[in-house]
């Protein structure tokens, strides 16, 4: 598995298995078994996905070492103040079953950040997670971060696919040392809106691969971290299955060039589409 080494020396695999809105707990055991079977190393939740106990169920009787498991979770803005963010982390701990996970996010940026983030500090020094970052950060609100406390983000998940390929945002997480990892590679249940796109087609006709390989692998070839999501153990195989190959220079220009500056999913800044993320 590739892995992107983050800016405090840990590895992290390119591509992990997602699990927003898996929420019949039998079904998501379910998938993380089968996710980390089909050779998946990291796996993706959070307090407001509602299912950590369930990916705790999976991660134990998956047969492979805690150790060789890549955990992520974040922490929801409710619980934003110190005290609540240390206490709910360790609640998610609790949950999935382990004394540490590898990354813990700050979901949203809203409420009490700067107190959360200081939380976070805490619990990296502590060795209850590896590393720490954010998701649907702005770049504004990256650079506040950085520039007002001590430990740089790792990470910034932000929704990423061919259509909104956040530019700007990449170039500035690279300048600043933060690692690009997208949420909703596939646009998140709009995904024909991209996949029949001719410069998509086309490459992945050239290469024998499908629309969401060739989609995963442009942001691969980028240097970003991908979390797709699928119940289904062929799609997990195939979503995987995207080293083998890789786009020429024309093929990626083309694929940028398909880019329309904009979230299929809705604006990050605006908190009703936070709300709209709770699926406990």
């Amino acid at each position: 598995m590739q892995t992107i080494t983050l800016n405090n020396g840990v590895e992290m695999p390119i591509i992990g298995f997602g699990t927003y809105q898996i929420t019949d707990p039998a079904e998501c055991e379910r998938c993380v078994v089968e996710a980390v079977a089909t050779g998946y190393r990291l796996i993706d939740t959070a307090q407001a996905y509602g299912n950590e106990e369930a990916v705790g169920a999976g991660i134990a009787r998956c047969g492979v070492p805690r150790e060789e498991l890549f955990i992520t979770t974040k922490l929801w803005f409710r619980n934003y103040e110190r005290d609540s963010s240390l206490a709910s982390l360790e609640a998610s701990l609790r949950r999935l079953g382990t004394d540490y996970v590898d990354l813990v996010l700050l979901h949203w940026p809203f409420g009490n950040t700067y107190a959360a983030w200081r939380a976070l500090e805490e619990l990296q020094r502590d060795g209850r997670t590896r590393a720490i970052g954010v998701s649907n950060y702005a770049p504004s609100q990256l650079i506040d971060l950085i520039e007002f406390n001590e430990v740089v983000p790792a990470v910034n998940q932000v929704e990423t696919n061919l259509l909104a390929q956040q530019n700007a945002l990449h170039e500035l997480m690279a300048d600043k040392g933060i690692a690009h990892q997208a949420y909703a590679p596939f646009g998140q249940g709009r995904a024909n809106e991209m996949f029949n796109l001719p410069e998509v087609t086309a490459a992945a006709r050239a290469h024998g691969k499908t629309p969401r390989q060739v989609a995963l692998r442009f942001m691969i070839q980028r240097g970003i971290g991908v979390i797709p999501k699928s119940t289904h153990a062929e799609r997990m195989a195939e979503n995987l299955d995207v080293f083998d190959f890789e786009l020429t220079g024309a093929e990626m220009t083309a694929l940028a060039s398909i880019d329309t500056d904009r979230p299929m999913i809705g604006n990050p800044q605006d908190a009703t589409l936070a709300a709209s993320a709770i699926t406990w």
